[in-house]
């Protein structure tokens, strides 16, 4: 079986070969971080003004998963902005701290807007929000701690692990993530903090003990006047 070439020369390849006139070419994810595992792909970001409109397609080429995301030299920002508005700066990440692979001029500017993007941080919560959030936390707590179904305590669980992991990052003005970025932004704001968030919610699923989680999440509601059930209204007026 012929060896697949290193990331770095497998994007190079691959840029070279389906947008030779491009602009700019960015390798960005895992492989650029240093946290590539055996199933990691390439997040490859393509900038062509021949493009009409931004796409995103997953195919496979030089033995490599490939994610490409196409964007032409304006339609870029929406996605900027609209992931920043979530809270979840996936492309502007990527723009940020990708490896460059191919620039005629335009990257510099580029990478300054995503750059300035994620050190504003996302949009401050309001007060209603946050009593919102507590809310919907109270309430999934609630349900774990009276759960007697492993199958549906496990569900309750997931859950909660995003409501408060979501609660402490954007209280705080900090980026969140999903799926294995919630321990990684946790670990970027407060690396001791995230090592309590795993093992509290690991010791659950190993064991089916809440009390670590309970503990963790009245810590981090008790600054913001702790649970919140009575008193609780949505749209009455």
């Amino acid at each position: 079986m012929e060896k697949r070439p290193q990331p770095i020369e497998a994007a190079f390849l691959f840029t070279q070969k389906h947008f030779p006139h491009c602009q700019g070419a960015i390798l960005a994810g895992s492989v650029v971080r240093g946290q590539a595992t055996k199933t990691s792909d390439l997040d490859i970001v393509i900038f062509d003004e021949n493009i009409s409109s931004s796409y995103r397609v997953s195919l496979i080429e030089f033995g490599w998963n490939i994610e490409l995301f196409a964007h032409n030299l304006s339609s870029y920002r929406f996605f900027f902005e609209s992931d920043c508005e979530e809270a979840r700066p996936c492309m502007p990440r990527m723009v940020s701290e990708g490896k460059i692979l191919k620039d005629t001029g335009v990257l510099s500017e580029i990478r300054k807007e995503a750059k300035e993007l994620l050190e504003q941080g996302p949009k401050e919560w309001s007060k209603e929000t946050i009593d919102l959030k507590r809310y919907f936390i109270t309430d999934a707590l609630d349900d774990l701690i009276g759960c007697q179904n492993r199958g549906e305590g496990i569900f309750i669980a997931n859950k909660l692990g995003e409501l408060v992991s979501e609660f402490i990052l954007r209280s705080n003005r900090k980026w969140t993530g999903s799926s294995k970025w919630i321990v990684r932004s946790l670990a970027h704001y407060d690396e001791e903090l995230a090592n309590e968030f795993v093992e509290a919610f690991d010791a659950y699923y190993k064991t089916n003990d809440i009390a670590k989680i309970v503990r963790l999440t009245d810590k981090v509601l008790k600054p913001f006047d702790g649970r919140y059930f009575e008193g609780f209204s949505l749209g009455k007026k």
